[in-house]
């Protein structure tokens, strides 16, 4: 080990910022260890997540990581590193099973699971963990992945209120609101999130992060608390489009536990080969006019989104404006989605609760957890934002009839035979660009393929902010990011890594703006080496 008191500032990635090559690369020259990359990373967290601007990021940590990156330590030592994620701390979201005995819960943010045992890590933790990870903590969320009612984006009755750190009380979106605020600002080398309709992608945009929404059936979800067996899916956020598809490499692949994942086409790539700078070349993207929004908050980032169309063609793409859906006015105007995700909701979290091994609270189903919030109103329905569970009322009143049967084919051909599929038929085009922000979420979700958000821009600094006060979040406010996507057919997600990646390194978008300073943690690697 080299001596460190000897080495210069250079020699510490900035944790703010740095991606996961940046600190492997440290770790392997010994210029730090995990260990004091858990010690840095667990300080940050201290600073910001209930203490200064309070951002309720993370509901837990892991009271074993320091000693599980002592033994990642030791086995660089001795037997060399697994690979890229050798002792790098990785946040998850708090619906991701990991293993009872470590310590940590898995609750989708509400106490009628806390203290449940789950039977193993979920598999997209199994594979982190295998690869070296250290599963630092677990990202508060949007309760039952915003599943429960309406609410503010980011509660849940065991986090708190999530909050942006672009702007004070601002709203980080949702579902996977704490592991896009922990990305913002550093509080780990990455995160997973998920997403049924929106939760990665539109979080990613709030924060000024990437994510990536796979396809389902790329990534598994056994072990992930469920909305709909149809359309849920894990995925990875992080600072960079080099990260997401660093850790989409490791979680992606066939698990017999998740069905889904046994219709994967053969051997999958390495997302780590599509990072190329002239992936755009000769590609075809398009543009469909009738999903844009408009109003204040969206002037910015409709103005930015046409600057992005330059950039494209600056990189060698051809855009294809207008390229819109056959289904387009049918698909805003559609009620199939609610009805499937309901009716799912109701079936696929009873079958995930039957499958632990024990639930202290004694919920066994939706009409449990109804009186479970009924009866503990002091920690779950929290006037007056945070008291509503018409969601799970909803789905309790459900049932697997014709109606939801004709919901669920309609769902696939608006968003899949006359959506994504047709519009890429019909144009030669070889994905979909979006502001992410909107509808943009939709197509892919009710079609199960593939989006990935890249930071785009934030709203100018004369922005009116609304609302005034805060009631209890801005959902307006200057500096607030919003970002750009990309979407594409099943399992297209090597070329949509490419594009994005393409973008990206065009525009550096995330590093024009900071988060607020309170909002923003001070330790750095160099501040932990001597405790």
């Amino acid at each position: 080990m080299p001596n460190r008191d000897v080495l210069s500032e250079n020699a510490f990635p900035d944790l703010y910022e740095s991606g996961i090559a940046d600190l492997q690369k440290g770790l392997e020259l010994r210029h730090f260890t995990s260990v004091d990359l858990i010690k840095a990373y667990l300080a940050r967290i201290d600073e910001v997540n209930l203490k200064g601007a309070a951002l309720h990021a993370v509901i837990e940590t892991n009271p074993n990581a320091l000693s599980q990156a002592a033994r990642l330590d030791a086995e660089r030592e001795s037997k060399g590193s697994r690979g890229p994620l050798h002792g790098i701390p990785l946040l998850l979201k708090d619906n991701i099973a990991t293993l009872h005995e470590e310590g940590m819960n898995t609750t989708a943010g509400s106490y009628a699971l806390l203290g449940s045992v789950v039977p193993r890590d979920a598999f997209v933790a199994a594979k982190l963990r295998e690869a070296g990870a250290i599963l630092l903590g677990k990202a508060n969320l949007s309760e039952w992945a915003n599943y429960r009612g309406k609410v503010p984006n980011g509660f849940s009755g065991r986090g708190g209120q999530t909050l942006c750190p672009y702007y004070p009380n601002g709203d980080a979106s949702g579902s996977s609101s704490g592991s896009g605020v922990s990305m913002a600002v550093g509080l780990a080398a990455g995160s997973l999130g998920s997403e049924t309709n929106g939760s990665i992608v539109s979080p990613s945009s709030k924060n000024n992060v990437v994510g990536i929404k796979p396809t389902v059936g790329l990534v598994s979800r056994a072990g992930v608390i469920p909305i709909s067996s149809h359309q849920d899916t894990t995925g990875p956020m992080c600072r960079s489009v080099t990260d997401a598809a660093l850790l989409l490499s490791v979680i992606a692949g066939p698990d017999p536990r998740d069905e889904a994942t046994l219709q994967q086409p053969g051997i999958l790539p390495d997302y780590m080969k599509a990072l190329d700078l002239n992936a755009l070349k000769g590609k075809r993207l398009g543009v469909p006019r009738m999903f844009m929004r408009d109003g204040e908050a969206f002037e910015a980032i409709l103005e930015a989104f046409e600057a992005s169309l330059d950039t494209f063609r600056a990189l060698g793409a051809e855009i294809v404006d207008p390229a819109d859906f056959p289904s387009a006015e049918e698909m805003k105007q559609s009620q199939a989605e609610t009805l499937v995700l309901k009716t799912d909701f109701k079936v696929d979290v009873a079958q995930y609760i039957s499958g632990l091994l024990e639930v202290p609270t004694g919920v066994k189903n939706l009409a449990d957890l109804i009186e479970f919030n009924n009866t503990h109103a002091d920690l779950e329905l929290i006037p007056p934002y945070h008291d509503d569970q018409s969601r799970f009322i909803d789905a309790e009143a459900t049932e697997k009839n014709d109606a939801y049967y004709a919901a669920l084919a309609e769902d696939f051909d608006l968003g899949r035979r006359r959506g994504i599929d047709a519009t890429l038929q019909k144009f030669n085009l070889d994905a979909i660009v979006l502001p992410t922000d909107g509808i943009a979420s939709k197509p892919a979700a009710i079609s199960g393929y593939p989006i990935i958000s890249v930071p785009l821009g934030f709203q100018p600094d004369n922005i009116q902010v609304l609302p005034a006060p805060a009631a209890p979040l801005h959902t307006q406010a200057p500096g607030l990011p919003f970002g750009i996507a990309f979407i594409g057919t099943a399992y297209s997600e090597f070329n949509l890594i490419g594009f994005a990646y393409a973008f990206e390194q065009a525009t550096q978008v995330r590093l024009k703006r900071r988060a607020y300073a309170e909002a923003i943690p001070t330790t750095q690697i160099k501040d932990v080496l001597s405790i």
